[in-house]
């Protein structure tokens, strides 16, 4: 039996997606400001007083993540159907960092080392797998390596005038 080996094309083409559905949302609110920037939880706050997913998680962010996943996909080689999955998946992953976030009373748009990338960029790796032909080393490695990219990138996109804070 041989040791699992890294598929470099396949890590390239995850990172890729990644790096377009959590971008989307970013450049969609720098180009429409707030227009269409409906938040998903409507405002809705829970029984600790705090909002269920808060302002920044709007239906536009989602929309686009999926828009650009899935137009990444295609670029790729890949089916725009998995290109549909993983940006609705990371955005699942994003939410759900946004709910732990608020839960724990961190205000919106707060930095949570890990939290922040790991949730939005393993479970799409993770169910997409498959066709996406990775295996665990290749899944560890994509999440160090989008961990890597938010950490250096986000500073420089802030200096852009791209992103509203450093992180």
């Amino acid at each position: 039996m041989t040791a699992p080996s890294l598929c470099l094309y396949c890590i390239i083409q995850a990172v890729i997606l990644l790096v377009a559905a959590n971008g989307a949302p970013v450049l969609a609110n720098k180009m429409l400001g707030k227009r269409w920037a409906w938040p998903v939880d409507k405002g809705l706050k829970l029984s600790d007083g705090h909002r269920l997913f808060g302002n920044t998680k709007t239906w536009r962010g989602l929309f686009s993540a999926v828009c650009f996943t899935t137009a990444a996909a295609i670029l790729c080689g890949i089916e725009p159907l998995i290109g549909v999955l993983f940006g609705i998946m990371a955005m699942a992953g994003d939410l759900l960092a946004s709910f732990i976030k608020r839960r724990l009373g961190r205000v919106e748009s707060s930095r949570a080392r890990g939290l922040d990338t790991i949730p939005e960029s393993l479970l799409p790796i993770w169910l997409l797998k498959e066709p996406l032909g990775l295996e665990l080393p290749d899944i560890v490695l994509i999440v160090g390596l989008f961990f890597l990219i938010e950490e250096y990138m986000s500073p420089v996109l802030y200096r852009l005038h791209i992103r509203k804070r450093p992180y």
